[in-house]
């Protein structure tokens, strides 16, 4: 029996019980039982991070051949940063792909254990987490170092657009990539549920935080943080939901401060792996640390979410 914190938290729209989804297993297990599961696992990574390379050089190259016209130089412009966002965004549907063709399963069914992607699920966590995370990372931002540079009326608008649109969308397609497809990947090479889901947390936050490249403690600490808590929000709430409001929430904030601030934003993209942190980088994730715990409160008593069993929700 669910408290009321946890039917308020993890009540969702509707169940889809689908023949081709295992009954009763938590977001991770869900490929577990399959037939060559191992080599349809590195199969998946590997189709997966190729994915990635290849839609990120596809619409740089499209926007490239626009820019030719108009445009000079190598800084980064809003049709530039668009085109990476979009990329990211395509492994929603592409993450979906590879699961139906290697796994069988519903395109669908990556969304959450329910089958389906719960609207209520992710309205009730952007209204509850969403201007808390918002806040502390503006406190973050205000306590740390800072370099204007000059920015155009233009591209503050094209950037401030794009931050609002693509921004969420570019990092749900990493969740569904990363929390989704790698996560139950890398979760269903162990035998039991509890390893699976530790391997695949530190699979996925380790691998995926490395990718980000840079060895600054703080910022690799913050993106450390970051990640393995929405693996663990994943694994918890048994959906990409809540880590695609977070994860999206910290993006946007993260871009629309640094224009509002003039900050070098392309500097600070291309040269990643040369920034310094400070302990400042590491505030938004005391905050995500918070609501991490928080949602392990709402569902100590029940546990992780499970596929429904005989279109039951358990």
């Amino acid at each position: 029996m669910r408290s009321d914190s946890e039917t308020w938290f993890l009540s969702h729209d509707q169940n889809v019980q689908d023949p081709r989804l295992p009954e009763g297993v938590e977001y991770h297990r869900v490929y577990a039982g399959q037939k060559s599961q191992f080599i349809r696992g590195v199969i998946a990574i590997v189709l997966l991070f190729a994915g990635l390379v290849a839609l990120a050089q596809l619409c740089l190259a499209i926007v490239s051949t626009v820019e030719e016209r108009f445009y000079e130089g190598d800084s980064l412009t809003p049709l530039r940063h668009a085109a990476g966002l979009f990329s990211l965004a395509l492994l929603i549907p592409y993450s979906m792909l590879i699961q139906h063709w290697l796994y069988g399963l519903p395109a669908g069914s990556l969304h959450s254990v329910a089958g389906s992607f719960r609207f209520s699920v992710f309205g009730r966590s952007l209204l509850a987490f969403g201007p808390f995370l918002l806040t502390v990372m503006s406190v973050g931002f205000l306590l740390s170092p800072v370099e204007t540079i000059p920015w155009s009326t233009a591209d503050l608008v094209a950037f401030f657009i794009i931050g609002m649109t693509l921004t969420p969308l570019a990092a749900a397609g990493e969740e569904y990539g990363f929390r989704g497809v790698m996560f139950r990947v890398v979760g269903s090479w162990t035998r039991g549920s509890l390893s699976g889901a530790l391997l695949g947390i530190v699979a996925t936050t380790v691998l995926f935080s490395l990718f980000h490249g840079t060895l600054d403690p703080y910022i690799l600490g913050s993106y450390l943080v970051l990640f393995g808590a929405m693996a663990i929000i994943t694994w918890r709430t048994g959906g990409l939901e809540v880590a695609a409001v977070l994860h999206g929430t910290y993006n946007v904030s993260a871009l629309v401060l640094a224009t509002t601030l003039h900050v070098d934003l392309g500097g600070d993209l291309s040269s990643r792996g040369e920034i310094v942190g400070t302990p400042a980088n590491l505030v938004p994730s005391a905050a995500i640390a918070v609501i991490t715990a928080i949602v392990w409160w709402t569902t100590r008593k029940s546990g992780p979410a499970r596929t429904p069993v005989n279109g039951l929700r358990i």
